[in-house]
């Protein structure tokens, strides 16, 4: 990187580095045709893969103050969920190529013709080529040919990685994969309950201690961010989808590694997020709720890792570090 970029980096982070959306001028309507791609082909629903969670009363949210004000974690208050199934891992790259096999599904990241990669993942090459800054968010770049297949643009593949979760996949992308599978994506309450892996109101899914006894439980970044990821978690970028400890449900890495797409409606407002019986989510909204904090997560200037925070992004939007995990009715 020259030094103006360095620069750039420099300066104070804001809330918006966990993810990019597309410009406003990009977006183009797919939802008919994400539609008539999820329906082609359909296959036998099942609960291979899932954990049972059986429903029940918790407290939801945080009144801990530990997060941006905008993303409305609080005030905490008791939700019911109903029972449902919840996938023990994020939906993978192996699982998501078996699903375009079988429908010739496009993700919009190709539609579009780019994705969001973080800037440490591109080649020289690549970065010469194929890459455009994101004004205001230099550590992001804006990769022609980056989708779920080539997931650090043209160079790259997922051949060593078809165990770590699906990348590049937008809300509207997750959205098909779930129809295809006989699944759908699940409520804010119902990941944050299933997350939470039946403790009370902890910091984390194992407990609030990040590092219990120096051990790391979750894949997020260590060191200076932007500039240097220690590693000492054992990865860089995606870890596979089954790493770590699983929590008291059965679930792995619902903090850190990717962020989850849920099925509701970005509101901030307590008000308009369905009630505390099996809430459903603002009826409209420009953005989708994201869980689960990512890779790129630091306690300098991002700890959405922890199990109450939250954020969104544009339902046509695909970065780098979002992935998404199923839920089944019972």
């Amino acid at each position: 990187m020259g030094t103006s970029e360095n620069k750039v980096i420099d300066q104070k982070v804001t809330s918006c580095c966990c993810s990019v959306q597309r410009p406003t001028e990009s977006k183009q309507s797919n939802a008919k045709k994400m539609d008539e791609q999820a329906t082609h082909q359909k296959v036998q629903e099942t609960k291979e893969g899932m954990v049972y969670i059986p429903g029940g009363d918790f407290m939801m949210g945080t009144n801990s103050g530990e997060g941006f004000p905008a993303d409305g974690e609080g005030p905490m208050r008791k939700v019911t969920v109903k029972p449902f199934y919840i996938d023990a891992c994020t939906v993978t790259n192996a699982q998501f190529k078996a699903f375009v096999e079988a429908t010739g599904y496009q993700t919009e990241a190709e539609v579009f013709g780019d994705s969001f990669v973080f800037y440490h993942f591109i080649s020289k090459e690549t970065l010469e080529k194929y890459a455009q800054p994101v004004p205001g968010i230099p550590w992001w770049r804006a990769v022609k040919g980056a989708y779920w297949r080539q997931p650090e643009g043209p160079d790259s593949n997922i051949e060593e990685r078809l165990d770590h979760p699906v990348i590049h996949v937008s809300w509207n992308d997750a959205l098909a994969y779930c129809r295809w599978s006989g699944k759908r994506l699940p409520t804010e309450a119902e990941w944050e309950y299933a997350a939470r892996g039946g403790l009370e109101q902890k910091r984390y899914p194992w407990g609030d201690e990040l590092t219990p006894n120096g051990e790391h439980y979750c894949n997020i970044w260590q060191g200076e961010f932007p500039r240097l990821n220690t590693e000492d978690d054992g990865y860089a970028g995606t870890a596979p989808a089954k790493s770590f400890h699983p929590n008291g449900f059965g679930l792995y890495n619902v903090s850190g590694n990717v962020w989850e797409w849920c099925s509701d409606w970005f509101s901030r407002s307590i008000h308009r997020r369905g009630g505390r019986e099996n809430p459903q989510g603002p009826e409209t909204g420009s953005a989708r709720v994201m869980r689960g904090g990512s890779y790129l997560c630091h306690h300098s200037y991002c700890n959405r890792y922890r199990v109450a925070a939250r954020s969104s992004n544009t339902p046509d939007s695909s970065t780098g570090n979002i992935g998404f995990r199923c839920v089944s009715d019972v």
